[in-house]
């Protein structure tokens, strides 16, 4: 089998690896975006064009208002501080989700992020924020109203032009979807991984990838 076109993540356990080493969930946060980047890295050395990263999701907005404002303030700082690294090493920053929801200046950090960035063709990195499945298929539905079919319902969605992710990656030992690309996930090779996201590394990528191209995939044939 070839290697992947896409590989999406749900990045599960950063607020429990912050308590297991007796700090905050913050810290955990914190710690899982160092976790991104080095996935990033990796993934272009691998030479994977497409990564999808489940950063908030639309259900998200349950937790401590404190929590929520740290994550937001985390997302804005990167991209502040982090952008002219971004464009240079190839990025695409793609945002997936209802940002129309969230603070004027995340929302502007994130359009102006994706602007900079919409050139580059190293990798694309999509970034699931405000993201929930469900809002994105009703969504596509008032789209197309009664033009409904599975190639005209695929150009609506978020993820439009783009392969469906061939592995799922979900850190943290549980094993659900949260609402998360269920179109898209319908043929999809699920891995499910006891660490949790700061733990996640490279060589646990490249592991996955290896197991991926041992696997037979029929879409229904034999």
């Amino acid at each position: 089998m070839s290697k992947p076109n896409h590989i999406a993540f749900i990045m599960d356990g950063n607020g429990r690896w912050g308590k297991k080493k007796n700090k905050s969930r913050n810290y955990g946060h914190l710690k899982g975006v160092e976790t991104v980047k080095k996935v990033v890295s990796a993934a272009i050395k691998l030479k994977v064009p497409i990564v999808t990263f489940y950063v908030f999701s639309s259900e998200n907005w349950r937790r401590p208002r404190s929590e929520v404002k740290f994550l937001f303030k985390l997302i804005k700082n990167y991209f502040s501080k982090e952008i002219k690294s971004v464009i240079s090493e190839g990025i695409k920053i793609n945002i997936l989700g209802e940002i129309n929801k969230l603070s004027l200046d995340l929302k502007t950090t994130l359009k102006k992020s994706s602007q900079l960035t919409k050139k580059n063709k190293k990798i694309i990195v999509n970034l699931a924020i405000n993201y929930g499945s469900k809002n994105e298929i009703i969504n596509t539905i008032k789209k197309i109203k009664n033009k409904i079919t599975i190639k005209n319902f695929e150009k609506n969605l978020y993820t439009q032009n783009m392969p469906n992710p061939d592995i799922l990656i979900r850190t943290g030992g549980h094993y659900r979807l949260s609402n998360f690309m269920l179109w898209q996930l319908a043929y999809t090779e699920l891995f499910f991984e006891k660490k949790l996201w700061p733990e996640f590394n490279s060589n646990d990528l490249k592991r996955i990838i290896k197991d991926f191209k041992k696997r037979k995939r029929n879409f229904g044939g034999i």
